[in-house]
């Protein structure tokens, strides 16, 4: 059994060694633990600092390019080395890697191909109460449209199965946490959470330069997957809302009619119509999205084949 522990990393050479020293050297059901750092472009000396501690395999990017794209390329790595466990933590020390051993554990057992970290947001310290709400409301608009049950659906300390890795597809730049449960639940891969407890914190985050950019950006995130799992939901929804809506202007012109003011306040009327071509664009949008949604799971089968004619070789080639 190969564990690969990968380390995406920006500017962190000063928590980056934190991390790595506290990184089990032996873990119970694990043959080899291979560590594998991202650097996203880093300007500081976070690669330098990699290789005095032992680290033999870096992908480095010459500048920075996403979350998203760090954690996607450390996948694809991690699978041309072979890994039958990839686990993710972060560069700036926030997660207990000490309890890598109990977020594989449910892999290792064969009831979870994806294990997640619940960091239990009211215990943070440092969250404030307005952000402990905005994850919590965060996670369950996930698990919605996920059809799963993760209580922390934005933490990123986390461990996959390699055969999760092989059906995952990643295509978000700003952050993969809530598109990759959005995905799983919707390939119904086996979601188990673990609870932790943070490390004290040693920055403040980089993903976003405020709360407003934070939600603006995690709602695009969310509905995007949304859309690409379960179109026909937010078109067919957004249809009948239109109708519905457009019958309170038709009313209106109506009762004007009776009363006997024929020609007046056309301006309902003309409402009224835009309206129901809005919802009828509306079902029109949802059937195109929904024949793309088809045509992009086919799409993902012949990766996933790919995927596994590639990396199936190079995992039989180290053997």
């Amino acid at each position: 059994m190969r564990l690969v522990i990968q380390v995406p990393c920006l500017n962190e050479e000063k928590t980056l060694p934190l991390v790595l020293e506290s990184i089990p050297g032996k873990i119970d059901g694990v043959d080899e633990i291979i560590i594998l750092v991202i650097d996203d472009g880093s300007s500081d000396k976070t690669v330098e600092v990699a290789k005095k501690h032992g680290v033999k395999e870096i992908v480095r990017h010459t500048s920075n390019r996403g979350l998203g794209v760090s954690f996607q390329d450390g996948v694809n790595r991690a699978l041309e080395i072979g890994a039958d466990i990839l686990v993710n933590t972060d560069g700036d020390n926030q997660y207990p890697q000490a309890q890598i051993g109990e977020l594989i554990k449910p892999i290792i057992d064969g009831v979870a191909d994806i294990v997640i970290a619940d960091r239990q947001v009211d215990k943070i310290a440092h969250f404030s109460k307005a952000k402990k709400i905005l994850q919590k409301v965060g996670s369950r608009v996930v698990n919605i449209a996920a059809t799963t049950n993760v209580p922390d659906a934005a933490s990123g300390f986390r461990a996959y199965s390699r055969e999760s890795l092989i059906q995952l597809n990643v295509t978000a730049r700003f952050s993969y946490t809530m598109e990759t449960i959005i995905q799983a639940g919707n390939k119904k891969l086996a979601i188990v959470s673990v609870p932790v407890e943070t490390n004290p914190k040693t920055r403040e985050s980089r993903l976003f330069k405020s709360t407003p950019e934070h939600i603006a950006k995690s709602s695009f995130a969310i509905i995007r997957s949304y859309i690409m799992y379960r179109p026909y939901m937010i078109f067919i929804g957004l249809a009948i809302f239109l109708f519905l809506l457009c019958l309170i202007p038709f009313v209106r012109y109506y009762v004007f009619f009776l009363e006997g003011r024929h020609g007046q306040h056309v301006q309902s009327l003309l409402l009224g119509v835009a309206l129901l071509l809005s919802s009828v664009m509306a079902v029109v949008l949802g059937v195109i999205a929904d024949l793309i949604r088809i045509n992009r799971i086919l799409n993902e089968a012949s990766l996933e084949h790919l995927k596994r004619i590639r990396f199936s070789r190079n995992k039989n080639l180290e053997q």
